[in-house]
């Protein structure tokens, strides 16, 4: 992209945006190029314009002068007059929808955490009922946007202008399934079943009464059952149809973190051999997938990492197989993979700044 980098946030507030901003503060390759952090700045604040990045998160402070960053007000001018060329949206569907073009237009690079831009199918996107749905610039701008999945399109991202960054439940589900599919191992006429739980951080930071502590505490409930926004990104991704996969998400009592156990059966009798090494060679050259050949992971192993784990077991004659995986929902299903596509773009190493 280009030697020089200038990174923005917009949507620092957030969980994601918190894990963004201390990802990149400590980017080697962007010290002494803190991210310009812009916002929605309203009520007591508006009088003095800004706000103290550690008044947002106390645990960013540190003793390299982050202490001093501010979150302003976001205009197009300050991003501007600033140097911003990669901009980082960590906010909700319908802003993206609108902010994107604008940041195409004015020739920044764009990586963005919201859903506006994952789905290439419009049936797909009819989940989210965007006001823009069939306008001509929205259409064109979803032509430039790629998947932001560096082990699925890493090319693709090395010259993108536009990465759609990937939902967090997509992702534990599109990793553990997409080299069996592609492989021909999986029999789709009988139907996968992915059935998936995450902490309470994937549902934002905006409490409701489902993620309040009262209802979340010691609970475990499903949700958005045949309707959650994720499930066009696995239908696109894995290249399947919606009657192929079953894919339930549950509200788990933890802060963070996914695990998904994926039910499949194979065409033909496969060993734990010829399943590890399909995995081995598709994720050849992808520093943040970790197999686990002789145990199934777990989330306290990837929680507060950029990793996903992923493990499997074969029933006893071999056509039957249960895919564990196992991610940070605000790392690996946000933030960390926003770093990776960063990277990727860049040319710098993938996992840089992740490690």
């Amino acid at each position: 992209m280009t030697k020089t980098v200038q990174t923005a946030i917009v949507g620092v507030t957030g969980y994601a945006g918190a894990e963004l901003a201390r990802l990149l503060l400590h980017h080697p390759r962007l010290r002494g190029k803190p991210p310009v952090f812009a916002g929605r700045v309203e009520g007591k604040d508006l009088d003095r314009g800004d706000i103290p990045l550690t008044e947002i998160h106390p645990q960013l402070g540190d003793s390299n002068g982050n202490d001093k960053l501010k979150m302003e007000p976001f205009s197009w001018e300050l991003l501007s007059a600033r140097g911003v060329n990669v901009l980082f949206l960590a906010t909700p569907h319908e802003q993206s929808r609108e902010w994107v073009p604008e940041a195409l237009q004015r020739g920044m690079h764009v990586i963005d955490l919201s859903g506006a831009w994952r789905l290439t199918d419009a049936a797909n996107r009819a989940v989210y009922a965007f006001d823009d749905e069939g306008d001509e610039l929205a259409a064109a701008t979803q032509a430039k946007a790629i998947y932001g999945m560096p082990e699925l399109h890493r090319k693709q991202i090395a010259g993108a202008r536009l990465v759609a960054n990937p939902g967090c439940y997509a992702t534990s589900v599109i990793l553990p399934l997409k080299p069996l599919v592609v492989a021909g191992l999986v029999d789709l006429e009988h139907g996968i079943v992915a059935d998936a739980k995450s902490g309470v951080s994937g549902a934002g930071k905006v409490p409701t009464a489902r993620t309040h502590f009262m209802y979340a505490a010691d609970n475990l409930s499903a949700y958005g059952v045949f309707a959650h926004r994720h499930t066009g990104e696995l239908l696109e991704q894995i290249g399947i149809a919606n009657e192929e996969i079953i894919f339930t998400p549950h509200l788990l009592p933890i802060p963070r973190g996914i695990l998904t156990t994926i039910y499949a059966r194979f065409k033909k009798a496969q060993t734990r051999e010829s399943v590890a090494k399909v995995y081995r060679e598709f994720f050849a050259g992808s520093p943040m997938v970790r197999l686990y050949e002789k145990a199934l992971p777990q989330i306290q192993y990837s929680v507060r990492t950029n990793y996903a784990d992923i493990g499997f077991q074969l029933d006893a004659g071999g056509k039957r197989a249960i895919i564990v995986s196992c991610l940070d929902n605000l790392l690996k299903g946000a933030a960390g993979q926003a770093v990776q596509n960063l990277n990727v773009m860049q040319g710098w190493p993938e996992s840089e700044g992740l490690l």
